[in-house]
């Protein structure tokens, strides 16, 4: 598939996403995925977020700084399987049994490593993602969180777990593609992750970043313990 042009909204220049973006340490990467779109095309319904939150988790072995917090924490199991494979793919994963979860697989080769798409803005497609979420009580609120997130732009547990965001070759009747900004955003805010548990979810780990002031990002809460870790 070959790679569609750069670009351009209210928030700057975007060009398609290459398997070297995403090669370094998930902390160091997941800043550059501030303002980055993520196009969807499920059941032929065109999909973009423009990501306004997200954060790093690292596997087993990845960085100097072991991540409690990570799936792949232990080691590689059947459901942390993708972390484990090629950049740029996306780790779908289901969270408390209801809520389909979207990462952006990151690390150097023969390492896990995930961004989690928190939050952003859907810049089209707005109606899909509204059929998608008919309980959101207005447009911020369509992708606002990372259930919200992946209900809206269609991408499912397990059957797109692994689906490739770079080429964006179909994947069971999907097919997804990450855009980056071409300059960096300016105005990055950093802090703890989102009710995670223990010390994993305290400053320790200031692994959650998110463009400072926008309405889209999702509220946050400490999790079990965290707050006084």
């Amino acid at each position: 598939m070959s790679d569609p042009p750069a670009a351009t909204d209210s928030a700057g220049t975007v060009r398609p996403a290459v398997r070297a973006d995403f090669e370094g340490l998930p902390a160091d990467v997941a800043p550059r995925l501030l303002g980055a779109h993520l196009t969807t095309t499920v059941a032929g319904e065109i999909v973009t977020v423009r990501l306004s939150e997200v954060e790093a988790y690292h596997g087993l072995g990845t960085g100097s700084v072991p991540d409690p917090g990570s799936h792949a924490r232990m080691g590689q199991t059947a459901r942390n399987a993708t972390m484990w494979g090629e950049p740029g793919h996306l780790y779908v994963y289901l969270s408390h049994g209801i809520h389909s979860c979207v990462n952006v697989v990151c690390g150097p080769p023969g390492v896990a490593g995930g961004i989690l798409l928190r939050a952003g803005e859907i810049i089209e497609g707005q109606d899909a993602a509204a059929r998608r979420r008919p309980a959101a009580r207005s447009p911020r609120d369509l992708a606002r969180g990372p259930g919200r997130l992946g209900d809206a732009v269609g991408l499912r547990h397990p059957i797109h777990d692994g689906i490739d965001a770079v080429t964006g070759s179909e994947w069971h009747g999907a097919a997804a593609r990450l855009s980056l900004r071409a300059q960096p955003l300016t105005g990055i805010a950093a802090g703890p992750r989102v009710g995670v548990a223990g010390v994993a979810g305290t400053a320790a780990f200031p692994w959650r970043f998110w463009i400072a002031g926008n309405p889209t990002v999702s509220p946050f809460r400490w999790g079990r313990g965290a707050e006084h870790s």
